[in-house]
C-alpha cells in the first residue's frame, strides 16, 4: 500500500483572522485527515472545529508533543503512514516548524522517505520581515534571547555587531509578557542610530508595525505588553 504523507498545517496568530491568512488547502487538509500531531490538543481541537464544523472530533486521534510530551514516532506515527494515511502537523500559532518543536518530526519523516507537504499560512517572523523595510536577502532569526540580563545584554551586542559588519537583519521574539522588558533593554544596549522594528500582533485588527532608531524610540514606548511581538533590529 502506498505510504501517507506529512502535511504541516498553519494556523491563525489570532482569532478571527482565519478567512484573511489561511488558504482553501488548510481546510481540505483538516476535512481530510484524521490524524494529528499537535502542540496543544485543547486549542487544536477548537481551531478543526472553527475551521469545518462537520468534523468528527471524537473519532479524530490528536498525539500531543508539547514541551512535557513525549512522543514515541516509531510508534505512534511510523503505523499510520505505512498503512497509508495522512498525519498532519499543527502548531498553537501560525506555521508548523518555525520557531516550534515540529522540525524534529518532519526531520525523522525525512529518515524514512515519508513525503512532506508545507501548506501556506502566516509566519509572524516573516510577515515582520517584510513590513520592516530591514535587509530581507541576509536575516536571521535568533527565537528567544536569555532571559538573565547580563547574557540578554551579550546577546544584543553580539547580534548589534553582527547586523553592521554583515548588514544581516536580526530577529528575534521574548515571551509577551516580558515585552517591554526587553524593549528596556534594546534601548539601553543599542546605538541610537541602530534601527528597531516592533511588530505586534501581527495580521489582528490592532496590529501595530513600526521601524524607527533606538534614539527615536527612546521619546516613544510602545504598548507591547501581553501582545505576541517580533522585534527586528539593523545596524
Amino acid at each position: 500500500m502506498k505510504k501517507g504523507k506529512l502535511y504541516l498545517i498553519p494556523t491563525t496568530l489570532g482569532d478571527g483572522t482565519e478567512e484573511k491568512t489561511l488558504p482553501s488547502s488548510v481546510l481540505n487538509a483538516i476535512k481530510n485527515i484524521d490524524i494529528f500531531i499537535v502542540e496543544n490538543i485543547r486549542t487544536s481541537r477548537r481551531f478543526i472545529k472553527k475551521m469545518y464544523k462537520e468534523k468528527d472530533i471524537d473519532n479524530t486521534i490528536f498525539l500531543s508533543y508539547g514541551k512535557h510530551d513525549k512522543l514515541d514516532l516509531q510508534e505512534d506515527f511510523l503505523p499510520h503512514i505505512y498503512s497509508g494515511k495522512d498525519v498532519g502537523v499543527i502548531s498553537e500559532a501560525g506555521v508548523p516548524c518555525v520557531a516550534d518543536p515540529g522540525s524534529k518530526i518532519v526531520d525523522f519523516a525525512h529518515q524514512f522517505q515519508v513525503e512532506v507537504v508545507p501548506i501556506v499560512g502566516p509566519s509572524s517572523i516573516l510577515l515582520a520581515l517584510m513590513a520592516s523595510g530591514f535587509n530581507g536577502q541576509n536575516f536571521a532569526f535568533t527565537g528567544y534571547l536569555p532571559i538573565d540580563k547580563l547574557e540578554r545584554k551579550k546577546k544584543l551586542i553580539g547580534l548589534e555587531i553582527l547586523s553592521r559588519k554583515t548588514n544581516q537583519t536580526q530577529i528575534f521574539m521574548e515571551t509577551p509578557y516580558r515585552n517591554v522588558q526587553m524593549f528596556e533593554a534594546i534601548l539601553q544596549t543599542s546605538s541610537k542610530l541602530t534601527k528597531l522594528c516592533i511588530a505586534s500582533n501581527i495580521s489582528l485588527n490592532d496590529e501595530k508595525i513600526i521601524t524607527k532608531t533606538i534614539g527615536e524610540w527612546k521619546l516613544e514606548k510602545p504598548n507591547i505588553h501581553k501582545k505576541p511581538t517580533i522585534f527586528l533590529i539593523q545596524a
